[in-house]
């Protein structure tokens, strides 16, 4: 399971003109689920996204994560993150879990996460519109 995490300061996900999420400061998390990906992944995972340490302290050190900002979190499925680039100019797309798995993984990373902090999220599957500001610009791939 992979969550591509950006600090933003705003973030929203539209689908057919409408908000389906939106946040102000906090973690826009791109998240991708591969073939082999279960439950305790995706709690292993909600747990490194929501203590990892991206916001500035007082000495403007990234020592703080989400929680300690109150900031929220923004969950928005990728499909394409699992993907294999390794050769050619194409995409292969074996690695990431089908549709069904995908998506009970993603809904339940995606509750996992409420429980902890302010959770909005994408719709699964749907042509999603994201737009963010990232603040700073902060990026990590998070791989479980």
């Amino acid at each position: 399971m992979i969550a591509l995490i950006q600090r933003v300061s705003e973030a929203a996900v539209r689908v057919d003109g409408e908000v389906v999420g939106e946040i102000d400061q906090g973690l826009l998390v791109l998240l991708g689920v591969e073939k082999d990906d279960d439950e305790a992944k995706a709690k292993r995972l909600m747990e490194r996204v929501t203590t990892y340490r991206v916001f500035s302290d007082e000495d403007d050190k990234m020592n703080l994560n989400v929680k300690q900002i109150e900031g929220k979190v923004l969950v928005v499925s990728q499909f394409t993150l699992p993907a294999d680039t390794k050769k050619g100019t194409r995409a292969g797309f074996s690695r990431g879990a089908n549709p069904a798995d995908a998506e009970r993984l993603y809904e339940y990373f995606a509750d996992q996460c409420a429980q902890v902090l302010p959770t909005e999220r994408g719709q699964f599957a749907a042509d999603m519109k994201v737009s963010l500001v990232n603040d700073g610009p902060v990026t990590f791939w998070l791989q479980v």
